[in-house]
């Protein structure tokens, strides 16, 4: 199983722990919840479903009445099917949660990862972000030495290239360091009132701040209870103090 195979598979799982949903409803979660999978299709989501459906973590059920079931046929509609979490699945999924390897902070998979933070221990949490960071702080000195070794022959808009580069790099990393700080003082990154269901990565916290297709959030620096965000405060390394 690919490594794209299986956070999707984590995705749904996590998506179906908080309720039973039909394809489409789980394609428009992940496409809009989980950003890191708005350019999948139904074509890869549906074998996902009939493999969670045959390794016992997901049952599928009728989405209709008894009615619309017989209706369906007749009127040349297949009927919805229904997708729930099986106890099995459940107990898979937290297993997932709990794992803190390299395959929890890639950059492929970190972001699906940290949308499911709410339903993850803080110590799991804890060495996730750190893992991230130090993969980050590894690449971020990998790239100031090609820079220095290469800087001569670059013509300038290579070098700016380069340096757009670091610099996201460097966002990440003062990101994590903010959500480490909060997750060391002891305070619960939920927003209130909330359930513990997926946090929505691309549309509420900005996982990697240059990733093409990923949305601001709505201004509540200060709120309680609310993750802080690169461009929260003006940094002293930041022109202006502006937003990143």
């Amino acid at each position: 199983m690919s490594r794209r195979s299986g956070i999707l598979e984590f995705a749904v799982l996590g998506l179906l722990r908080e309720s039973p949903m039909h394809g489409y409803e789980l394609r428009k979660r992940l496409n809009t919840s989980l950003g890191v999978f708005r350019a999948f299709s139904y074509g890869t989501l549906y074998p996902c479903l009939k493999t969670l459906v045959a390794n016992g973590w997901l049952i599928e059920e009728p989405g209709h009445t008894a009615e619309e079931a017989l209706a369906a046929p007749l009127s040349g509609r297949r009927a919805k099917i229904v997708y729930r979490l099986t106890a099995e699945g459940k107990e898979h999924f937290e297993q997932l949660l709990s794992q803190t390897g390299p395959d929890a902070y890639e950059d492929e998979t970190f972001a699906a990862r940290f949308a499911f933070f709410g339903q993850t221990s803080r110590d799991v949490r804890m060495r996730v972000l750190e893992g991230r960071r130090s993969r980050l702080e590894e690449r971020l000195e990998k790239m100031r030495a090609s820079l220095a070794r290469t800087r001569e022959r670059l013509d300038d808009y290579t070098l700016e290239l380069q340096r757009h580069g670091m610099e996201s790099v460097e966002r990440e990393v003062r990101w994590l360091n903010e959500l480490i700080e909060s997750e060391r003082a002891g305070r619960d990154l939920r927003a209130p009132g909330t359930d513990g269901s997926a946090q929505q990565s691309p549309q509420h916290t900005r996982i990697t701040p240059d990733t093409p297709g990923t949305q601001d959030t709505p201004d509540t620096t200060g709120a309680p209870g609310v993750l802080p965000r690169p461009g929260d405060t003006p940094r002293p390394d930041t022109p202006g103090g502006t937003a990143m």
